[in-house]
């Protein structure tokens, strides 16, 4: 079989709810619903430390984040790390990166040199920015050409990089097959800041509300989701054009194409802002997996947890490549094929230290926990903290922790957590303690200090 192309696209913020196929009754998701027609539903897809440096750290490594240690954001990762980049670069693929970057810890508009680049040849990334209608970036190519003088993206950043993936897709050599990441900023806040031909889809007096916001919070949060609405239906549209192009160029068949995510959003469930906590809209995110040369075009929904390391090792294992001794997480193509669950039913979760709007001054707590087809389970370091029925509780508003009658499940998975971070070394120690063990400084929140920006202009 041809070697496939690889065109991974994630957003940054956007809840598993948060689709028509999945049920928001909100949303409107045309493409990204006819894509899921055609794929693998992976509905259980966690993001294994809900943040978006720790995220991305695990999806280029593989591994969990207190091995490569970005377990917060705005840390660097170790420039010698074996990643996606690296490894499908050493097999031949052509790698490309666009969008937000978020691994590279010396500034959030800093330039990036090729050997911080982590594999990826084609480069048009920044660091991290969520200003989308002024969002500079940097730029390489694979001949060699390089500048550390900033560009801009025009209009609405997302849009923007969305034809730049197109331009590569279109004038790409086709002996050679290519890894490409698409990696937008939205829908995270700010959330009033879509064109404004896709906020007038939403009005707020119209969203329908999931039934775990706090009415304290029911008079603003449809705003909120109103322009969080609006984000995700733009990245809609730059998903259908990025199929028609691989559909174009005849593409398609011979293409894996992976729509996810690397955290989801509260906005206003459970009384929480947006990201790093157990719930349900952070953690789930969207995952479909279209590879027609394998797998056809009939829908399939499949049942079991992924987290985020194991995302690289089922890329590799889909592309018949080794899969390195240094990768922690599982390799899911066999499952994906029809074969076994390769895990033990479970993807652990975690907040190794909570930041920034989440911090300890604002309610936020280190945690671990599991993540299994039915059940959430979780423990902060003052013991048992959350547990939840999924099935019978979809929207998790009845913790069942201390109920006696669940005395035996929270002893099982609790049993079953416990094995799972002895098996990595993770003593759960208090974050602060870990920042200070991987030399992690501090500012008065508790939260790695960004430094200031390198641009000549930045909001």
């Amino acid at each position: 079989m041809k070697q496939p192309n690889i065109v991974f696209v994630f957003a940054d913020q956007w809840r598993g709810q948060a689709t028509g196929y999945a049920g928001d009754p909100n949303v409107l998701t045309p493409h990204i619903d006819r894509l899921a027609s055609e794929s693998l539903n992976l509905r259980n897809t966690i993001s294994t430390c809900p943040v978006c440096t720790p995220y991305r750290g695990s999806l280029l490594t593989g591994q969990y984040p207190l091995t490569h240690g970005l377990f917060v954001n705005d840390v660097p990762l170790d420039p010698d790390a074996v990643t996606m980049g690296k490894l499908f670069a050493r097999a031949g693929y052509d790698t490309a990166y666009i969008g937000k970057w978020h691994v590279d810890g010396h500034g959030r508009t800093a330039y990036i040199p090729p050997e911080r680049r982590q594999g990826f040849q084609f480069w048009r990334a920044l660091e991290c920015t969520h200003h989308y209608n002024h969002s500079a970036y940097y730029t390489a190519d694979p001949d060699g050409s390089d500048s550390d003088m900033p560009r801009f993206w025009e209009g609405y950043d997302a849009i923007a990089q969305t034809r730049e993936a197109q331009r590569y897709i279109r004038t790409h050599d086709r002996n050679k097959p290519f890894l490409l990441v698409l990696s937008w900023g939205p829908p995270h806040n700010p959330y009033g800041t879509a064109p404004g031909a896709f906020r007038e889809l939403y009005a707020a007096e119209r969203i329908q509300l999931r039934p775990n916001v706090p009415l304290p919070l029911s008079m603003f949060v449809p705003h909120a989701l109103a322009g969080y609405y609006a984000h995700c239906t733009v990245l809609d549209a730059c998903v259908g054009d990025l199929l028609a192009t691989l559909d174009e160029q005849g593409l398609a068949e011979d293409t894996i194409f992976v729509f996810t995510a690397d955290h989801g959003d509260a906005v206003g469930c459970q009384g929480h802002g947006n990201k790093q906590a157990p719930w349900e809209e952070s953690i789930l995110v969207p995952a479909l997996l279209r590879y027609p040369a394998r797998f056809g075009r009939q829908p399939r929904v499949l049942d079991a947890v992924i987290g985020t390391p194991d995302i690289l090792p089922t890329l590799l294992g889909l592309t018949g490549l080794p899969i390195p001794r240094s990768i922690e997480g599982l390799d899911f193509s066999g499952y994906l094929d029809g074969g076994p669950d390769p895990s033990d039913g479970a993807a652990l979760i975690a907040c190794y230290h909570p930041i920034a709007d989440w911090w300890h001054g604002l309610g936020g707590r280190e945690y671990r926990g599991l993540r299994t087809a039915r059940y959430t389970y979780v423990r902060s370091l003052d013991g048992p903290w959350l547990l939840f029925d999924n099935q019978a509780d979809p929207y998790q508003l009845d913790n069942l922790v201390d109920r006696p009658e669940h005395a035996g499940l929270l002893c099982e998975l609790d049993a079953w957590l416990q094995r799972r971070l002895d098996d990595q070394g993770d003593a759960f120690l208090p974050g602060v303690e870990l920042c200070r063990r991987w030399g992690y400084s501090l500012d008065r929140m508790e939260t790695v200090p960004i430094p200031p920006s390198t641009l000549p202009w930045h909001p």
